[in-house]
């Protein structure tokens, strides 16, 4: 019915009949004809039939209007058609088709005058729609002519200019996106030229502006691909920042800093510094020896590259050792003074950041104070473990190789950089560097030992080989000169550079720059040996003894001139003065016999010491040095240095101070247990000996048995092993030395080797004023629970050394003079004269002659070694006591005597006396008053010889026997010497 409705609206207003006649077949059920109809309405009607019919219509007729029912009709035909069935079904058909017209047409009949009247509305529509038509179309041409003369005149305008905008905005965009698509080639522009702000800036705004245009396609792949720029520039960052941990640079650093902050990764930038430094100490270490193993090894034989550090390090030969060492630590050196420039950058990055903000400090992000607070104690603590990796580095290079048998200097330049090394690590972070004492300890200890035993061993060969020359050495020579003890001029170590050396002389306020503040920019501390060692130099040796030759020969003119000046002395010179220092006139005799009497040419300045003694002070240096370098083993260098003193004075004792003299004659009485007494003068020896003259003090009797015990070995090797102590202690100890054949010391021509015997006990006088000299430094060095040690060194040993001048000098004066001959002489004087006698005995002329002789013989030895004062001074109180203690000796051997005897005895004293003061400046004589006080004692009375013999002990028991014995009938009587003889036996007896 519908379809009905639409077709009659599309057709317009018609009548029904019209309507249905307009209808197609196709669009609508077929319209019955007349016939149809009236053989419809002729039909009965049964309306329960008819709607019998309709419903027995199949549903698929209703479906839609384009269903084909003719198609539909015959693809229900059977294979084989029958005519019957044919025909009942079209019988059927028809009347479905009759049912259907009849309902449809009684709708329509029922439904026509609705239809009429909806029709005359449809008209009435159709006219107002013809007049609205007509408005329109006037409307339409008044709008045509307003867009003709207005829209498109001024309208179109605005809208061509919001166009244009709209392009111009996309103009900008499109080029924005040109500009983000070319970022990457400015990108890698920017990191090549290590322009790491900028690099991340752009990509930041790169990544913002992508964010803008996420709308576009195009834009989303380049966000991906600008985060992963963003990362490769991070990756190319922690390189940069790991390139900042070798060689500093405050623009790069800065750089690389800034980038971290635009990242906000400044804590995450710490971190990875730390573990670059970390890595580039074990990279450099690993590359230094690397390199000098692959290098010593001479072939390009990979297995080094796999091996740890610490067996690479046991490959490095002794010769590349020290060049390796000072590399790694140059290497290791700028490591650090990168980190300490690093926080240096750090420090005044706060400062100047903190400055302008105390203003408005409370509007400083809390973010950014955490920053810097984490950046100071990461940095602060990172100092302690940097160093700690230095030193395990070090330390593990250092025992990686066996340094007993380096030469001294070479073990001295190690010691040096170490130490030069440890001051830096005290100048880093302010440690004591435990590590590295400890182990620069253990191979100090061990190469020390080795050292010291080569050495002693060392001064033995030269000892047994020096003929005690005199080493000619200029006047103004001291120690300092030498440059093993340069170093005690310096600050710290022997190696010294010339900047620093320039900077300690140029004021105090240089002084005070640590190394850091020194090679700030350029250089390397461990630079310096090189430097120093080539300006090494010495000027000590003078041209053959003297300053110069002219001078030489002047000195001999003018002592030649005065050859016979004794002469001239006994003639001319008369001592009228009694006290200590007599006095005498300023003449041309005086002065030459003043120069005479202290054997002293122009060479007096000049020390005495040989070769010996001067390879013993070096070594002293040596020592020194070390131990400068390395307090630890302090006690264990300056206990060897002791040992280098005692061995020397061991020596020259073992071969100048023992008696060496022939057998002693049966006639004249011995003590045996004495050293130092020679034979054929026993009987005054013996009593200059009763003094306890001329022979060795207690202290250095103690002190050379002290030396033997503890350094002498005393058994040749093979022989007797074990009895002086095990094999350990024995290696401590050095055979003792023995004189070398060439040193002739029983020759009267040369005062029995007085040369030599001056030159090796006044040049172990000068060892000893040089160990005087460094006693301060060495207790500076010296650890406070040993300094005991020491100072009993010193007062014990060095002290001593000039006792040996009694022991040295008197075998030279006990051979000089025959004292013997003179005894005998005085036998045959007649003492029990009975006037006085004006002229003295011929024995007074014989003993000065033999001073005379002596006097002459020394001389000569000063032409060729200088005989300072205390030495003459100690010749002439040997010679003058010998003498003195001879003629009492020979005065007790008298068996009579009177008292014109006695004086004549004080009258030959007394021109003894008169001609030996011009022969000496040695004042007061010595033992005169023993001689004079025991000639006197004849004339004393029975008490005051009783007193006299408890008081003078100083006198033998034969003298004051022989005194007590001659005076019996003078003035003594036989009860009285009964007496006074059984007084000297109770003296004698605790003595027995």
């Amino acid at each position: 019915m519908q379809k009905i409705k639409s077709l009659m609206a599309r057709q317009g207003l018609k009548s029904p009949q019209e309507s249905m006649a307009d209808l197609s077949p196709v669009e609508n059920l077929r319209i019955p004809s007349t016939e149809e109809m009236r053989e419809l309405r002729q039909q009965p009607i049964d309306p329960q039939a008819e709607q019998e019919i309709i419903d027995s219509i199949e549903e698929v007729y209703f479906s839609n209007d384009s269903f084909d029912m003719v198609r539909h009709e015959l693809e229900k035909l059977p294979p084989e058609l029958n005519l019957q069935e044919l025909e009942e079904y079209r019988d059927k058909l028809k009347r479905q088709q009759a049912a259907v017209s009849k309902r449809v047409a009684d709708l329509i009949l029922e439904k026509q005058p609705s239809y009429v009247k909806e029709l005359e509305r449809v008209t009435a529509l159709q006219a107002n729609l013809q007049l609205a038509a007509v408005i329109c179309t006037n409307a339409r041409r008044q709008l045509r002519v307003s867009k003709e003369e207005f829209t498109e005149a001024s309208l179109g305008l605005l809208a061509n200019q919001r166009r244009r905008q709209l392009l111009t905005g996309l103009l900008k965009s499109l080029r924005t996106i040109k500009t983000l698509q070319r970022t990457d080639v400015r990108l890698s522009e920017m990191l090549e030229e290590e322009d790491y702000p900028g690099a991340i800036q752009l990509c930041l705004e790169c990544q913002k502006a992508a964010s803008t245009f996420k709308h576009y396609s195009c834009i989303s792949e380049l966000n991906s691909k600008l985060q992963d720029t963003l990362e490769q520039i991070e990756e190319q960052l922690d390189v940069a920042l790991s390139r900042t941990c070798k060689h500093f640079d405050v623009l790069h650093y800065t750089k690389v800093q800034k980038a971290y902050t635009l990242l906000g990764k400044t804590q995450t930038a710490m971190d990875q510094l730390h573990m670059h430094f970390t890595q580039a100490i074990h990279n450099t270490v690993f590359q230094v020896v690397l390199g000098y193993v692959e290098l010593c090894a001479g072939n390009a034989d990979t297995k080094f590259q796999k091996m740890q550090y610490k067996d690479l390090c046991t490959h490095i030969t002794l010769d590349s050792y020290i060049p390796c060492l000072t590399d790694l630590c140059k290497a290791l050196w700028e490591v650090m003074l990168s980190y300490h420039r690093t926080m240096q950058w750090h420090e005044e990055h706060d400062k100047q950041k903190t400055v302008p903000s105390q203003d408005d400090a409370a509007g400083e992000p809390d973010e950014l104070t955490v920053d810097r607070s984490y950046v100071k104690k990461k940095l602060e603590h990172g100092l302690t473990r940097i160093w700690q990796d230095v030193q395990l580095k070090v330390k593990v290079y250092i025992l990686g190789t066996d340094m007993s048998n380096f030469k001294y200097d070479d073990f001295i330049v190690v010691l040096d950089v170490i130490s030069r090394l440890m001051q830096v690590g005290e100048e880093f972070c302010g440690s004591k560097s435990e590590v590295l004492q400890e182990s620069i300890k253990r191979q100090s200890v061990n190469y020390f030992k080795n050292y010291h035993r080569a050495r002693l061993e060392e001064l033995r060969m030269f000892l047994e080989n020096e003929t005690w020359e005199l080493c000619p050495v200029k006047s103004n020579f001291n120690i300092a000169q030498l440059h093993e003890f340069k170093f005690m001029g310096q600050c710290r170590s022997p190696s010294v550079s010339p900047s620093r050396q320039a900077a300690s002389s140029a004021g105090p306020a240089l002084k005070e720059l640590s190394l850091f503040q020194q090679y700030h920019q350029d250089g390397n501390p461990f630079e310096m040996h090189i430097e120093h060692k080539e300006e090494e130099t010495e000027d000590v040796l003078a041209s053959n003894g003297y300053e110069s030759d002219e001078l030489e020969k002047s000195v001999y003119q003018d002592y030649d001139s005065d050859s016979d000046v004794a002469d001239e002395l006994k003639q001319d010179y008369v001592d009228e003065q009694t006290g200590d220092a007599p006095l005498k006139s300023v003449s041309r005799e005086t002065i030459r016999s003043k120069k005479k009497s202290d054997y002293n040419l122009s060479k007096a300045c000049a020390p005495i010491l040989t070769n010996t003694t001067l390879n013993v002070i070096r070594l002293v240096g040596k020592y020194m040095q070390m131990m400068n370098i390395l307090k630890p083993i302090a006690f264990d260098v300056i206990h060897c240095v002791s040992q280098l003193f005692d061995y020397y004075l061991y020596a020259v004792y073992t071969f100048f101070g023992r008696n060496d003299m022939p057998v002693p004659s049966p006639s004249l009485p011995t003590y045996s247990g004495r050293e130092a007494v020679p034979a054929r003068v026993v009987g005054p020896a013996c009593l200059y000996e009763s003094s306890g003259l001329g022979l060795i003090s207690s202290r250095l009797r103690t002190t050379l048995n002290r030396i033997q015990e503890s350094l002498i070995d005393m058994d040749p090797v093979g022989e007797n092993a074990g009895v002086h102590g095990p094999p350990e202690d024995r290696k401590e100890k050095v055979p003792s030395p023995h004189l070398s054949q060439m040193v002739i010391l029983t020759d009267s021509g040369t005062l029995y080797g007085l040369a030599q015997r001056v030159v090796a006990t006044e040049s172990l006088v000068f060892l000893a004023e040089q160990f005087e000299s460094l006693q301060s430094h060495l207790d500076t060095m010296m650890p406070a629970a040993k300094k005991p040690f020491l100072q009993q060194f010193y007062s014990q040993t060095v002290s001593t050394a000039s006792e040996l001048r009694k022991p040295i000098y008197w075998i030279v004066a006990a051979k000089a003079i025959d004292y013997e001959q003179m005894l005998l002489m005085m036998a045959g004087v007649k003492w029990d004269i009975k006037e006085i006698m004006s002229q003295h005995n011929v024995y007074v002329d014989v003993l000065l002659k033999e001073f005379e002789q002596f006097n002459k013989r020394l001389g000569d030895v000063s032409r060729h070694v200088r005989i300072p004062l205390p030495v003459s001074n100690v010749l002439w109180e040997h010679c003058i006591r010998l003498a003195n203690r001879t003629l009492v000796e020979g005065y007790a051997n008298v068996k009579k005597c009177s008292n014109e005897g006695r004086a004549l005895m004080q009258l030959d004293f007394q021109q003894f006396l008169m001609k030996l003061e011009k022969l000496t400046d040695l004042r007061p004589i010595p033992d005169k008053e023993f001689v004079e006080t025991y000639i006197k004692a004849y004339y004393l009375t029975e008490n005051d010889m009783e007193q006299f013999i408890k008081n003078h002990r100083e006198y033998s028991m034969k003298q004051l026997a022989n005194l007590v014995n001659v005076c019996l009938g003078s003035h003594i009587n036989k009860k009285a010497r009964q007496k006074l003889l059984a007084a000297i036996d109770d003296i004698d007896r605790p003595k027995r």
